[in-house]
């Protein structure tokens, strides 16, 4: 029996305290955090955990710099005390990482008042980076030779982090640490009806991969469908005081342009922000920010022209972008969060919609709506989740601060001690010179130990598979045992980040590919494959 089919049984057949609908961060961490507090919890996602807005951020963990141009000093604060604090928690996930910031003749500030708006965001970060820095253009040239420096004033270099791996691999490891305390979860099922009577709500499920339906009943609903919130509560007739509008942001995926040191920042032709990110041997270009009513719009034409204009015009490339430049493309719509009983926002002050959060309680119905929030916030959304469970009449237990952050660095040092004496510090990554010993940690925590005891059974464990990634055999026997790789884009687009680094056909072609489908799969491997490429695409095997 597979994980998900075990998860599937217990969701049928067990009354819950929560029942969250959405596996993106703010479901996964919700549940983490009342899983770790006794709660007994299940959480569905009609596609794979973290599959729609929670895969397509920037993979920045940041306390909205950008924000103090609208004076939202008290989000900035909250947003920077959730960066200091996702970075301890995370030593090995989470990095600092340096921006430098150009500005040239058209750019809204100058350099010196730009220097006071780092130092003010510095301090309002409880000076928790490294200090920022005023640029010359000189300077700037130095650090990054690619940026044409023609028309710059000058610049600034200021500090927030990123992750390592991909964003949507983060959001799972709230699924899993949920999953270890006893939540109940399920990818690929979606709610068709609910219906509150005798004090719970008794709820019709599908079963996307098998169209197999199911009931389930819990005492408090938790609607955590990011852009399809508004949705979902219209599916139980729950009405409420805020609803979403939708910003639409894209990111290209290009071969590394620069050091690939340091995030580079740019304001475009709207005196809006955008940025060339560090991705290992890639970087990624974005992000745009397009009005649109339906958060399932894909990338256009003209989001493709617009930022390849943009990035062409700021670096001194020995030959412009195109889109045959283009590895990947990631898509999303940002929730934003307005008065249900106002009027749109006009095109004018648009742009000027923070990313905050609000949570929204129905004492009545018994259900809790997260409106908005990103990465960064995750941690408080958690917390303030448990909090109006709490209120609605769950009894939970202290909050240990357990249900998030990596394994003690004891615990880490001991697995690199064993890792080191079976010669896996030796081993490098492909792509970068990390040691695969510490890849393995920083991916799995935990889990890693049970690793090294498959790799002592049978060294063939620690080969690579795919000749075009970092993934060792034993890799993706775990994955296949314990993170509900359901489709082949699950492992390729969010396990992994394989998807987004490698081109589409590069890996269609790669040796290894079946192999590491039969691994994840079994006898669906062909199938699974098919379902992902087309069939006519997948090479002979």
């Amino acid at each position: 029996m597979t994980l998900r089919s075990t998860n599937l049984r217990r969701i049928a057949s067990t009354d819950f305290d929560t029942f969250i609908v959405g596996g993106g961060i703010n479901g996964a961490v919700s549940a983490a955090a009342l899983a770790a507090r006794g709660a007994s919890v299940a959480m569905i996602d009609r596609g794979d955990f973290g599959g729609f807005t929670s895969q397509a951020s920037s993979n920045l963990v940041w306390g909205g710099f950008k924000y103090l141009e609208n004076y939202e000093f008290l989000l900035v604060r909250k947003l920077c005390v959730s960066r200091n604090r996702l970075i301890k928690s995370y030593p090995d996930n989470i990095k600092e990482i340096r921006f430098l910031a150009s500005l040239d003749e058209t750019a809204p500030y100058s350099p010196a008042f730009a220097t006071l708006g780092t130092a003010g965001y510095w301090a309002i970060g409880s000076f928790a980076t490294k200090p920022p820095a005023h640029r010359t253009p000189a300077k700037i040239k130095e650090l990054e030779p690619i940026i044409d420096t023609t028309s710059l004033r000058g610049g600034i270099e200021y500090s927030d982090a990123y992750l390592k791996d991909n964003d949507a691999r983060f959001v799972f490891g709230f699924a899993r640490a949920a999953m270890n305390v006893g939540a109940a979860v399920a990818n690929y099922v979606e709610l068709a009806a609910a219906e509150r009577t005798g004090g719970k709500w008794n709820l019709s499920l599908l079963d996307r991969e098998t169209g197999e339906t199911l009931t389930a009943h819990a005492r408090i609903l938790i609607n955590a469908a990011g852009p399809h919130a508004d949705a979902v509560n219209e599916t139980y007739g729950v009405t409420t005081d805020h609803r979403l509008v939708f910003s639409k942001g894209i990111h290209l995926v290009v071969p590394r342009l620069g050091t690939g040191t340091r995030v580079l920042a740019f304001f475009d032709d709207t005196e809006r922000l955008f940025y060339v990110i560090p991705m290992g041997i890639r970087s990624v270009i974005g992000t745009t920010d397009t009005r649109t009513a339906d958060p399932t719009e894909g990338v256009t034409d003209a989001d493709r022209r617009f930022l390849l204009d943009q990035i062409n015009a700021r670096l001194d490339l020995e030959a412009p972008l195109t889109t045959a430049d283009i590895i990947s493309e990631r898509v999303g719509v940002r929730p934003l969060v307005v008065d249900a009983h106002g009027d749109d926002r006009t095109d004018s002050d648009w742009t000027a919609l923070s990313r905050k959060h609000v949570i929204e309680t129905d004492p009545r119905a018994h259900v809790i709506t997260i409106f908005g929030g990103k990465l960064t916030d995750c941690l408080n959304v958690g917390e303030e989740v448990a909090d109006q469970v709490e209120r609605l009449g769950v009894s939970l237990d202290p909050d240990l601060g357990d249900w998030f952050g990596e394994p003690s660095a004891s615990t880490r040092d001991e697995f690199l001690r064993q890792a080191r004496l079976m010669g896996l510090a030796e081993l490098r990554s492909k792509h970068n010179d990390e040691p695969v010993s510490e890849r393995l940690w920083r991916r799995y925590g935990l889990r890693a130990f049970s690793m090294l005891e498959a790799i002592r059974d049978d060294p063939s464990m620690a080969n690579d598979i795919m000749e075009n990634a970092d993934y060792l055999r034993v890799e993706l026997h775990l994955a296949a045992t314990t993170e509900m790789v359901t489709r082949l884009e699950d492992f390729l687009k969010r396990r992994s980040k394989i998807a987004l680094v490698v081109p589409h056909d590069t890996v269609a072609t790669s040796d290894g590919l079946f192999e590491a489908c039969q691994i994840l799969f079994g006898e669906d491997a062909h199938r699974r494959m098919d379902e992902y490429f087309g069939e006519d695409a997948v090479h002979d095997l």
